[in-house]
């Protein structure tokens, strides 16, 4: 069939993706092969697909595909998050959209609403990752909410219960008030934000005097147990044991001593609120203060905020010091830069709150995921600059809050049979759980109508630090035959922002519960930014649509455009014009394919030398540009390994090979160089396949029939062979003879067809090629000279070789003149400045050897040039 004229991207993009599905070409199951695999960052299951997506998939599919053409087992498996936090807050949004409160409904009644949600906009992601082009075995999709998901959760839960790991405990904690429920240390952002610091005079009991607080949030003045000084502070020794009268509360409080307070910050007096502050809370408990929680879960004041109660603490804020100014004892409020920790899901200033929760104890689990990075090289971070990230944070490591205060996600398996704290059991099961409380209490009349289980959930990231082990059901089954198999994966890519909050704890997880790492490598993508350097997002509109950007270019020109600027670990300056850049490669094979099948081929003749030598040439090239192809891969420097094939493809096979074995206009082929050529060809859809899937199957499926066996998606990668650096060098030595002497051309407006004479101040052993540079050069003859001619005509050199051209009488001489002049001009005005760096002292002395030596070559370059133009000059 004949291909058609233009590359429609769209037809080929659905036909493909279909065929390779149907054919099952993704899927994969143990064998006696190699395994290679990767689990996909689960996406929170109501996600659309955005930038970063994009990036992120590209680079996994590129690696998936190239494996499976080398013959392994490839084994990508797909999944989505049940994102606890995110998915909680549409469902309640969405109720409320319908009158419905959250608090309204039973929690059987809210997971109703909110499978509902999930059912109908969960898993839109990965039905837009197949427009990408992503090999996804799909029949192993995993949710972390299916059962078996579910249940290995709660078995690791009661484990590390059992094993003295997870406890209960009444701490300070993260509290969201716009989700209304805990955060682990890491899910708090600080971000810098302006604010006032307020200086408040409190009433010492039974005198004139007064002391000055200095605070950033006066409306928690209301909650003060304390005021504290320092001992050794003399401004304040008379103070001591006397008490304060807390503005607006009216209530006495003691003055404490304590060597925490920093007497060079504020006044020295420093207000205790153990409610909310954890730094105010073991002050408390040190001290043995009461603790007055002003606070509702919403963050507005209960009836310890007295006159204020219902309100929001940032409308309180404002109020309580106007109310303190009425009062006459807010001293000053000056502006202040201060760092505020918020949400990072909802972006809420977060509020310090007592509470009961659960935690996990991280310091003795943590050690073997440490070594296995900084020690042991079992896994490797790329780039290795993360490594230090990874060190501070793996050393510095709190024990991990693990409960949230929402219904959607993994119930705590606790089940109380009491009203006092430690009245629980945990276990798998509600039946389990009943006979341990009947065994722990004695009372063997106890029914599970008497048994409450938490309401809290786990932690999302408790789940999905599972992934690799549980989507393989290794958790529930760690002899199964899949975990054995494809237990550890190889490859992981992420982004670095998730580093702690999920790729350490899967290192930890896997050595806890495989004894081994969960993955050997961790490609660590930048942020996708726009071109101006800005973090995308949808409030500042620069965002592009994923989805559309694939519409308007083609699944494979996204890719290309996103891998050509995406080195491991440097943010990716994200522009349209690279989609178009990848569009326009696509458009340039696609066309060097119709070239290459719309020639008259001769069956009789003979493969010619000057064929011969382009494609041996081409063939040298292609294994030279292999190994180093193999190398960039090797180290993850994936955009870099797309470069190499990109060059490969647009200047040595289409500008370069093509052009030196094109039949001159009207003439046939020889079938030998026919064969060849298109053998060359298939090669380079192999390499370009991982990068540009759709495309390079369309056309590997055009150039002859192919059985389903010999599909381009299943083909063997091309194994590496060796090649000769003189054929290389020789061939490069010709393509830059030939494009001086089209500069010449160009400079001077002289049409291609007519043909020049070449002088060429060398023998002609020291150059091969000779016919390729005569057909591709427009020559019609090359001399061999001992040197130039004395006569008009221009010189340039290619490296050490004197290259010259005699100028036809169809050249203005005057122009010419005039041009080399210039030129001339400017090569003098670069010596001198070259020459004035190497004659600074300071530069040469500071300067590193290899920029010394690059000026120094700078330097004989031009002087080189400029010899060539005074003989030129010279000879006009």
């Amino acid at each position: 069939m004949a291909i058609p004229s233009k590359f429609d991207a769209a037809r080929v993009e659905e036909k493909w993706y279909s065929y390779w599905m149907e054919q099952n070409f993704f899927a994969s199951t143990p064998d006696e092969r190699e395994p290679y695999t990767i689990v996909i960052p689960p996406p929170n299951v109501t996600g659309v697909l955005h930038m970063g997506h994009m990036l992120n998939n590209s680079l996994q599919d590129i690696l998936i595909r190239r494996a499976r053409m080398k013959g392994l087992n490839a084994c990508w498996v797909p999944g989505t998050d049940h994102a606890s936090i995110a998915t909680e807050a549409k469902v309640v949004a969405r109720l409320k959209e319908q009158g419905i409160d959250k608090n309204s409904l039973s929690r059987e009644a809210f997971l109703k609403h909110a499978w509902e949600w999930t059912d109908e906009y969960g898993g839109v992601i990965l039905q837009q990752l197949k427009k990408l082009g992503c090999s996804c075995d799909w029949d192993r999709t995993k949710f972390t909410l299916d059962d078996d998901m579910y249940a290995s959760v709660i078995k690791v839960f009661v484990d590390l219960y059992r094993k003295g790991l997870i406890y209960r405990g009444y701490r300070m904690v993260n509290w969201d008030p716009e989700a209304q429920t805990t955060l682990s240390d890491e899910e708090v952002i600080f971000v810098e934000k302006p604010g006032f610091l307020y200086h408040i005079a409190y009433a010492v009991e039974g005198s004139d005097e007064k002391v000055i607080i200095a605070t950033t949030r006066p409306e928690t003045l209301l909650g003060d147990t304390a005021v504290c000084i320092h001992p050794e502070d003399e401004r304040y020794s008379h103070l001591k044991g006397k008490r304060v009268i807390v503005p607006i509360a009216n209530r006495s409080i003691p003055i404490i001593e304590d060597e925490y307070v920093d007497r060079e910050f504020g006044t020295g007096c420093l207000k205790v609120t153990p409610a909310h502050d954890i730094n105010d809370k073991e002050l408390g408990e040190k001290h043995k203060l009461e603790v007055i929680d002003i606070f509702n879960a919403d963050a507005s004041l209960n009836s310890f905020g007295l006159h204020y109660e219902g309100q929001d603490r940032f409308v309180v804020r404002k109020a309580i010091a106007k109310e303190l100014e009425t009062l006459g004892v807010l001293v000053k409020q000056e502006p202040y830069q201060h760092n505020v920790g918020t949400s990072e899901r909802t972006k809420a200033v977060i509020e310090p709150r007592l509470s009961d929760q659960w935690f996990l104890r991280m310091e003795e689990l943590a050690k073997p995921a440490l070594n296995a990075v900084l020690a042991s090289d079992e896994v490797n971070l790329v780039p290795a600059k993360f490594n230090n990230t990874y060190r501070h944070w793996m050393e510095n490591i709190r024990d991990w809050n693990i409960s949230r205060q929402l219904w959607w996600g993994q119930q705590i398996p606790a089940y109380y049979y009491g009203d006092g704290k430690e009245d629980f059991v945990v276990a798998e099961t509600a039946d389990e759980a009943l006979a341990l409380a009947q065994e722990k209490t004695g009372n063997t009349g106890l029914t599970l109508n008497d048994l409450k289980q938490d309401p809290d959930v786990l932690d999302t990231w408790f789940s999905s630090w599972l992934w690799p082990i549980s989507v393989f059901d290794g958790i529930r089954f760690p002899e199964n035959k899949e975990v054995n198999y494809y237990y550890p994966t190889q490859d992981l890519v992420t982004g670095p922002d998730i580093l702690f909050f999920w790729v350490a704890r899967m290192i930890i997880s896997g050595y806890e519960y495989r004894k081994e790492q969960p993955f050997s490598n961790v490609y660590l993508t930048g942020l996708v930014r726009d071109k101006q350097g800005r973090k995308m997002s949808k409030q500042l509109g620069n965002s592009p649509d994923a989805l559309k950007l694939i519409s308007d270019y083609g699944a494979d020109a996204v890719r290309v455009g996103l891998m050509l600027s995406a080195a491991a670990g440097n943010d990716l300056l994200f522009d349209e014009s690279l989609c178009q850049q990848g569009k326009n490669f696509a458009n340039k094979i696609w066309n060097a394919y119709r070239l290459i099948d719309g020639w008259e081929v001769d069956e009789n003749a003979s493969l010619n030398q000057q064929n011969e030598e382009a494609l041996n040439w081409y063939e040298n090239k292609f294994y030279a540009t292999l190994e180093s192809i193999e190398d960039h891969f090797s180290k993850y420097r994936i955009s870099d390994a797309l470069m190499a094939v990109y060059k490969l493809l647009w200047d040595d096979f289409c500008s370069w090979l093509l052009e030196a074995v094109k039949p001159a206009y009207g003439s046939p082929i020889d079938q030998p160089s026919l064969q060849r050529i298109k053998g060359l060809f298939e090669l380079n859809l192999k390499l370009m396949h991982p990068f540009m899937p759709f495309l390079t199957e369309e056309l590997w499926q055009h150039m002859t029939n192919r059985t389903t066996e010999e599909a381009l998606i299943i083909s063997a990668w091309p194994s590496p062979k060796n090649f000769e650096t003189k054929i290389l060098a020789d061939f490069e030595l010709a393509t830059k003879i030939v494009s001086g002497v089209r500069n010449f051309r160009k400079e001077r407006n002289l049409p291609q067809k007519e043909a020049l004479p070449l002088y060429l101040v060398a023998n002609a052993n020291d150059v091969n090629y000779h016919s390729l540079i005569e057909k591709m050069a427009g020559v019609e003859t090359i001399h061999w000279v001992e040197s130039a001619p004395e006569q008009s005509g221009a010189s340039f050199r290619v490296g050490t070789l004197e290259c010259f051209i005699p100028l036809a009488g169809s050249v203005d001489m005057e122009a010419e003149k005039a041009k080399l002049e210039e030129e001339l001009r400017y090569a003098k005005g670069f010596l001198q400045s070259v020459r004035k760096k190497l004659e600074n002292e300071r530069f040469v002395s500071n300067a590193p050897e290899k920029v010394i030596a690059m000026e120094r070559k700078k330097e004989a370059d031009a002087l080189e040039k400029i010899s060539l133009l005074e003989k030129s000059l010279s000879a006009l």
